[in-house]
């Protein structure tokens, strides 16, 4: 296929080709962990499924062809992915991180990697002091945006630009946008991460991590480490993913489309203090989405006006068509708790002061119809 910039073609097509043996549309799942060699050292690329495997392989063409990289690394979920970055590291380096982040990459950052000599350094990265932060030691800027769970949306170009100043790796958790809203790549960013269990797979069906670069020598340490330390991730889960990528710009109109009507609805609802969704015009992100986003999502969060714990816990489990789970960009609509669910790993003080509070709500919609979603938050925030 003649290379396309088409993101809706990419999906479908990038990376991708009829499997060369039997001529399959889509790539076979090669459940196996060997392969025949002809004399020893001598054999058709594959060894061993840890280190090659053609079903992963398809994938991590895909994901780099979506975020306009040459290189794309599949792990056993998007912690190992990140876990697979932070082993380019040594002790004594340091990293600095934008301060409203998933509690899982915090704990990760704190509770195991900090153990190792590694120095972290939570930033408010809106704020272009946040600079002042680098160091001589300074080896990585870690950034998610938008940010989960509080939506904040992050200058990626001016970020990447201060960071490889510092002479830093700029890596880029692209989560909540997907290649079809911003590809963090062309903004300047070295890395791109995924958790593919959310918007990529789609289906709440899949576990997994990945990792996209443009810098071949940046993945060649990528797919050293990913081999060495074994967090892949099988030719099954690869399988599923890739279908799930087929359909993401279809879907992801639909997410888009939904988030716009429920951010709309709940900023209007009496019962409702502050909603946090990139595309209302008074969101303090809101310029800088429209410049680096082609649409803003379909994640929203918003606080309920009786601060207390109580009231926000009736709140969410009285939805029927959001369903109270981990997790986000399935199908499905999904309601969380962040404070004791997502992120009940950051202390309460940390958390508090980037707006993780105990009454707020993280909703990510789903592609139901809109009416039925409105209806469901309405008959909840007013019981």
């Amino acid at each position: 296929m003649e290379k396309s910039k088409n993101i809706e073609t990419l999906a479908i097509h990038g990376g991708q080709h009829p499997d060369p043996t039997t001529g399959a549309v889509m790539p076979p799942i090669y459940q196996t962990s060997t392969y025949v060699q002809e004399y020893p050292g001598k054999h058709k690329g594959f060894e061993y499924s840890r280190s090659q495997n053609p079903t992963r392989f398809a994938l991590e063409r895909a994901i780099a062809s979506l975020e306009g990289g040459e290189y794309g690394a599949a792990f056993g979920s998007g912690l190992a992915a990140i876990d697979c970055l932070l082993k380019f590291l040594k002790p004594g380096d340091e990293i600095v991180a934008c301060n409203d982040l998933y509690g899982g990459t915090y704990r990760l950052f704190t509770k195991v990697f900090s153990d190792y000599g590694l120095k972290f350094t939570f930033v408010d990265m809106s704020d272009e002091s946040w600079a002042d932060a680098l160091g001589a030691n300074t080896k990585m800027v870690w950034m998610e945006t938008p940010t989960n769970p509080m939506l904040n949306v992050l200058d990626i170009a001016a970020v990447s630009a201060k960071a490889k100043a510092a002479g830093a790796m700029m890596v880029v958790d692209n989560t909540f946008a997907t290649p079809y809203l911003q590809r963090p790549l062309d903004l300047g960013a070295d890395v791109v991460m995924h958790s593919g269990t959310k918007y990529l797979g789609g289906h709440s069906d899949v576990v997994l991590g990945l990792l996209a670069t443009a810098d071949k020598d940046i993945a060649e340490k990528m797919y050293f480490i990913q081999n060495a330390s074994g967090a892949i991730l099988g030719p099954m889960d690869s399988f599923i993913a890739l279908r799930g990528i087929k359909t993401l710009h279809v879907r992801m109109d639909r997410h888009c489309e939904n988030g716009a009507a429920v951010a709309h609805f709940l900023d209007a609802h009496p019962a409702v203090g502050q909603v946090f969704w990139p595309g209302l015009e008074g969101h303090n992100g809101h310029e800088v989405a429209k410049r680096q986003m082609k649409k803003f999502g379909g994640m929203v969060s918003f606080t309920v006006k009786d601060e207390g714990f109580e009231k926000t816990a009736e709140v969410v489990s009285a939805l029927k068509v959001f369903t109270l789970a981990e997790s986000l960009g399935g199908v499905e609509s999904l309601a969380g708790h962040p404070a004791s669910m997502t992120h009940a790993s950051i202390p309460k003080e940390e958390r508090e002061k980037v707006g993780v509070m105990d009454n707020l709500i993280r909703l990510s919609v789903g592609i139901e119809h809109v009416d039925d979603l409105l209806a469901d938050l309405e008959q909840a925030l007013d019981k």
